[in-house]
């Protein structure tokens, strides 16, 4: 008995996990990683002998939990696209530990106060991944603002294209007075602004064109939102920016002339940043020909050479984040009976495979630094959106995990995914890597071996503080 009490006061960590390559901010070292408490206690070798439980990691690479700062769940109102049970696990399975929730496209929509606190009510005990919601600038709700943002709002979404329905309490897009009157008051929360940048009266113009002319393919869907409507709405909200001080955050951007137009702003003191998804730097138009409506999305997939670009950029450092973008719908709604691509809604689900996908393709193939791809994915949206203690692997942060094993290879099959509704852009790709664990706040929450060990952990996550720009 006394050996017994003896032994366990040796016991420092409750987990240590050895023989991985562990990816630190500064470098992927070949060392133990010690839990206790839900955080990361040391980085080290010679840590199992201290701890009550060891896994063996067999040299895979144990990544920071990937920050999602841009995901579509569709609960309430729309839960039978996706919603936090699903697509947390999703996530989790995917290797993704927290997720930052857009307001659309639940209905009605999170853009006043009553309603992002309902949801906040909504989503606790369903998630399997911790979380943390945004707010929505929409027409007409100004005062909402600052109440969001004292109920813990991460930020606010606006769009500049068309968007929406007819539906009562779906989400709309903005004109050029709201927006700026939208980012008047958001400056006030210190909260960043989130924009979809395109210009609505071209690309509603160009598709009611090529609509009228019976041109309903998908290379006409392409033609009618092409680069520069892009590009253009990006200086033009920048421009908006500098008249107000708001912190300024572009999502999805897809070609390196609107990522350039960031750095400008940025290299003249402006606080604007942005972030592209992996279907951007995947996927091209030809492939979308090849996979068909499942590839739809705005803004619309890019030429070859644009693609080439926008690594170009990524490689440079000029883009802040990286997230999935996940917007989910029944296949129902990427059906036309007529094939009209215009009728088809718009939106890639592939957050399951955020890091196994875009590690393959941008780290194995292209030669991105392992330390780039967790800047991208973990340490930048923490930072940039004030989420405390992640992000990173080092002592004091939580002990959110991801295991990679570099040495399994699977083609991505329907009954992989934990979608409420099953389907992928990605579907039949090679994927030559696989998340073998994911482990938040130092608890196992999925394996690949076992599936989902638990109840759902995840928790509702509120800013610390909005300093990222200067990390």
């Amino acid at each position: 008995m006394q050996a017994k009490l003896l032994e366990e006061k040796m016991m420092k960590y409750s987990l240590v996990i050895t023989n991985g390559h562990v990816a630190t901010p500064n470098a992927v070292l070949d060392t133990d990683l010690a839990i206790q408490d839900g955080q990361i206690a040391a980085i080290g070798d010679g840590l199992a002998t201290h701890a009550k439980e060891v896994i063996d990691a067999h040299g895979q690479m144990i990544l920071p939990g990937m920050i999602d700062d841009h995901v579509h769940i569709n609960e309430p109102g729309r839960s039978d696209w996706e919603d936090y049970h699903t697509g947390s696990q999703a996530l989790a399975a995917g290797g993704t530990t927290t997720m930052l929730v857009m307001p659309l496209n639940a209905l009605p929509a999170r853009t006043t106060d009553k309603e992002f606190k309902r949801q906040t009510k909504i989503a606790e005990n369903k998630s399997y991944i911790d979380y943390g919601l945004y707010g929505g600038l929409v027409p007409g709700n100004l005062d909402e603002i600052g109440k969001m943002g004292n109920d813990g709002a991460f930020g606010y979404k606006a769009f500049m294209a068309t968007t929406g329905s007819d539906e009562p309490g779906d989400f709309k897009n903005v004109n050029d007075l709201e927006l700026l009157e939208g980012m008047q008051e958001i400056a006030k929360t210190g909260l960043p602004l989130l924009v979809h940048a395109e210009n609505a009266t071209i690309t509603d113009g160009l598709a009611a064109e090529k609509i009228a002319a019976g041109k309903t393919s998908i290379r006409d869907y392409v033609d009618s939102r092409p680069p520069f409507v892009e590009v253009e709405a990006v200086r033009r909200a920048i421009y908006l920016a500098e008249q107000t001080n708001v912190q300024l955050h572009f999502v999805h951007l897809s070609t390196p002339a609107a990522v350039q137009e960031v750095k400008n702003a940025r290299d003249a003191g402006l606080k604007v940043t942005c972030e592209t998804c992996p279907h951007y730097l995947i996927l091209d138009r030809n492939k979308f020909e090849q996979i068909g409506p499942l590839a739809k999305c705005s803004p619309a997939l890019r030429d070859p050479e644009i693609v080439e670009g926008l690594w170009s950029k990524l490689f440079k450092g000029e883009i802040d984040t990286i997230a999935s973008d996940h917007s989910p719908a029944p296949m129902s709604m990427k059906e036309s009976s007529t094939n009209n691509i215009f009728d088809i809604w718009g939106g890639i689900s592939g957050c399951q495979n955020n890091v196994d996908l875009l590690y393959d393709q941008a780290v194995t193939k292209h030669g991105l630094p392992v330390t780039d791809f967790i800047r991208m994915t973990a340490e930048r949206p923490a930072a940039l959106f004030g989420i405390l203690n992640k992000g990173k692997l080092q002592v004091g942060y939580d002990a959110d995990i991801t295991f990679l094993d570099l040495n399994q290879s699977y083609v991505l099959k329907n009954n992989d995914l934990f979608y409420k509704n099953k389907i992928s852009a990605y579907e039949g790709f090679e994927i030559n890597d696989r998340v073998t664990m994911t482990i938040l706040r130092g608890k196992i929450i999925y394996t690949l071996a076992g599936g989902f060990t638990g109840n759902p952990i995840g928790k509702v996550l509120t800013p610390h503080s909005i300093g990222g720009l200067s990390s």
